[in-house]
This record gives structure tokens, C-alpha cells and sequence, in this order.
């Protein structure tokens, strides 16, 4: 049987507004405060904080604007301040989760540090805590890690945490994709010494940009807020004795994220029955859902993502901007299923490219379970017992279609797609 393309495109993560956002909006209009002070943010900030359950949130403009100050921050209560011109962590370096966005690791560029990547799990598809033991072997006079939650899955926090504790580590904790995620019945994005999250436009709620900054501590808030405001000093006139940015949150964006708070379990419960209707409709089938600790956590299910079974992927080359695959009986992979999901008009995404892979950070340092993760091949001894399980990730697996708008209908019309390209 034929299947037609989906006469309106099914997206992989769009906004889904309910109309309170523009009543807010509205109210920024009329009372005239359009720029970065106002009840939108006030509010917010205070909304988000009592959901998250931390003292305080500071509303940026973006989740990486977040980042950049959390780390600017553990920065500076680790090395004190740099002198005019240069960042925090010059010359220092950084642990970062691997398998991310690069908006989590590019703020320690923005601060001079150096990133060494730490390489994934396959548990949850978040920082490996075996490999974080192997690199503070490597290089123990790190300080600072940035860990990320993929794709809304809390990851393994306990075991980071000690680890970082024994070490005598700060840690900033990138929750942008799993705000309501919860891990041991706490909210990610406090179990750092800094934390962030993100409201852009494809997250499970959304401003169309925006992050915040979260903290126990009222001083970093404080310290925050005067930064994302260019760093002025209380004078009368323009004062300013240290590095300020333009990064605070606009009173209009901020009543977007105030309309859409409300509705974040509602988001919740909508992106977990698209999990399970995938797990349950492709459970015939050699691949797997996106791993999660069930003992431990609770995702925010942002989007549903398959892994395929190595014995079940047929051949597939990618290049820096190419690939290519050979199609096979009974077999798969990623660019064939995301070519068929676009062929009925839905998107999916292939799975992030692992920062150790990027072309911008090729010579920074990776770690493995078994260390060092560069040059491990030999072309007179066979390498054995050596994984890059990010690499691998990244090779076998992919983003469904998971748009909260999206309906059961369509999303079996997506599950049969996806079943034919294994006939």
C-alpha cells in the first residue's frame, strides 16, 4: 500500500502555544516594558525557580548565555579574575560531556579553556562516569566539568558527583534539553554548582530563545544579573569596573516563558506517550529505544530516539557533509530511515555529532573507559578492548519525529515507514 507524504509537515520539536503567552505579551505592549526589566521577568524567574525548587533563576537570552555565565562563574571562584582581555580558564582545562550540542562546551572556549571530552555510556547516553575516573588519572589538576542531560535523560548525577568530589571538582550542569526531568525525584539543573536550562524554540517549553541560570546561592544570582547587564556599578552615571555582557532576558520573551511554564507536565505526559507508542509499534524490530536508568530517573521524553542493533545496519559512509549507504535485505540505517521519514513529510535528525568528531575541536583530548581515545589504531599490532561508544551512538542511532502535536495517526504512519526500510 501506497503511503502518501502528510499534507502538513510533521517537525521534530516545535513550539506548541496555548494563548496565555500572548495575554502576557500583550500586557509587556500596553504597560509599555519591552525591554529587559519587567513583571514577565520577575515572574518567571520566581515560577521557574519554585518548579525547579532552587533559591533563585536569573532569565537570560539564551541557554548558551546561561552556560557561558555559569562557567565565567565556577571560573573565577576556582582561578579568581583574569586580567583585561583574557577569559577564566586561560590556559586551564575543562571535562565536558562528549555526545552534546556544542553550545554546552563552547563557552570554555569563550573563556580560554580546553576541552577534553569525556566519552558516553551507553546506559543513558550521558558522560561516562567510568571514563571521568580515566581522565582525572590522565589529568588531575582539572577543576571544572560540564555535564549535559541528552535529549531530556538525566544522567548517571550520584556517580558524577562523587567523583567530582574526590577530585575536588566544580561542576556546571547543562539541563537546556531536560527541564522537568527528575533524577531520584529531584529536578535536573541543581544538582551542579551551576546550572542552566534553555527556552529555545524546539525545547519542551519555549520563549523562541531564552535560558536561565540557576542557583542555591543568592550571591551568583546577584553576581549573574549584574554581568548579563553589561556589569554596571552603582553610580549615577555609566560605571563599569569589570567585563559585562548584553545577555539578560527581554520583559516580552519572558512572557512567552511565563505563559508556557504552566504547561510543562502537561508537554511531559504528551512527549512520553509518543516514547512508548514508538517502543511499543518498532519493539518487532532490531532496534532500541534511547536508554534510561527507570530505577533512578524520569525523563522529560523531549524527543524519542532509536539505536539499531549492529547486526541489523547495512553499510554507511559519512564524510564531513556526505554520506552514503548500500540498502540490504532485512537491514537498515540512519540516513535510509531519516530519507524515508522526509519522503512523507515529517523530520528527524540524525543523533549529535560527538565533540570529539568535530572538526573544530580534532586535536583536543578525548577520553575512553580505556583513556586516551585518540590514535588508538596500529598498523602492525590489532587494537582490542577499545570502544568509542559515542562514535558508535552517533553511527547507529537517530531522532524521531516527536512534536507533541503530532497525532497517533500520523505517528503509525511514521512507525510503518520506518518498518519497511527493514523488508
Amino acid at each position: 500500500m501506497e503511503i502518501k507524504p502528510f499534507e502538513k509537515k510533521v517537525y521534530l520539536s516545535s513550539p506548541t502555544m496555548h494563548g496565555d503567552e500572548l495575554k502576557f505579551m500583550q500586557e509587556a505592549y500596553e504597560t509599555n516594558w519591552m525591554s529587559t526589566v519587567g513583571a514577565n521577568i520577575n515572574g518567571s524567574e520566581k515560577m521557574i525557580a519554585e518548579k525547579i525548587g532552587c533559591k533563585d533563576a536569573v532569565a537570560l537570552s539564551s541557554g548558551t548565555a546561561a552556560l557561558h555565565l555559569a562557567i565565567k562563574l565556577a571560573g573565577e571562584r576556582l582561578y579568581g579574575q583574569p586580567r583585561t582581555g583574557h577569559g577564566v580558564l586561560e590556559g586551564k582545562k575543562v571535562f565536558c560531556s562528549d555526545m552534546t550540542f556544542d553550545a554546552t562546551v563552547n563557552p570554555v572556549a569563550y573563556e580560554g579553556g580546553e576541552a577534553v571530552y569525556i566519552d558516553t555510556e551507553a546506559d543513558t547516553w550521558n558522560m561516562c562516569p567510568k571514563a571521568l575516573e580515566k581522565a582525572f588519572e590522565i589529568y588531575p589538576d582539572v577543576k571544572l566539568v560540564v555535564i549535559a542531560h541528552l535529549y531530556g535523560t538525566p544522567g548517571k548525577v550520584d556517580e558524577i558527583r562523587k567523583i567530582c568530589d574526590k577530585h575536588g571538582a566544580l561542576i556546571v550542569e547543562d539541563a537546556a534539553e531536560s527541564l522537568g526531568a527528575t533524577y531520584k525525584g529531584k529536578q535536573t539543573g541543581i544538582f551542579g554548582d551551576y546550572g542552566i536550562i534553555s527556552f529555545n524554540g524546539n525545547k519542551i517549553i519555549t520563549g523562541s530563545a531564552g535560558g536561565m541560570f540557576l542557583t542555591n546561592n543568592v550571591e551568583d544570582a546577584h553576581k549573574v544579573r549584574k554581568w548579563s547587564t553589561q556589569a554596571r556599578e552603582d553610580a549615577p552615571w555609566y560605571q563599569h569596573e569589570e567585563l559585562g555582557y548584553n545577555y539578560r532576558m527581554s520583559n516580552v520573551i519572558a512572557g512567552v516563558v511565563r505563559g508556557q511554564i504552566p504547561h510543562l507536565e502537561e508537554h511531559i505526559a504528551q512527549k512520553k506517550a509518543i516514547y512508548n507508542r514508538y517502543k511499543e509499534g518498532l519493539k518487532d524490530l532490531p532496534i532500541k529505544m534511547n536508554p534510561f536508568d527507570e530505577a533512578n530517573s524520569e525523563p522529560n521524553f523531549w524527543l524519542s530516539c532509536l539505536i539499531i542493533d549492529k547486526e541489523a545496519m547495512c553499510k554507511q559512509v559519512r564524510g564531513e557533509k556526505d554520506v552514503l549507504y548500500v540498502s540490504e535485505p532485512g537491514k537498515s540505517c540512519p540516513t535510509e530511515i531519516l530519507d524515508a521519514i522526509a519522503a512523507i513529510n515529517a523530520e528527524g535528525r540524525p543523533i549529535w555529532k560527538p565533540m570529539h568528531m568535530q572538526p573544530i575541536y580534532r586535536m583536543n583530548a578525548f577520553v575512553t573507559v580505556s583513556g586516551n581515545g585518540r590514535a588508538r589504531s596500529n598498523a602492525y599490532i590489532k587494537e582490542t578492548g577499545f570502544t568509542d561508544v559515542g562514535a558508535d551512538i552517533f553511527e547507529r542511532g537517530l531522532c524521531l519525529p516527536s512534536d507533541n502535536k503530532m497525532t497517533p495517526q500520523q505517528q503509525d504512519v511514521i512507525i510503518e515507514v520506518i518498518k519497511k526500510c527493514f523488508e
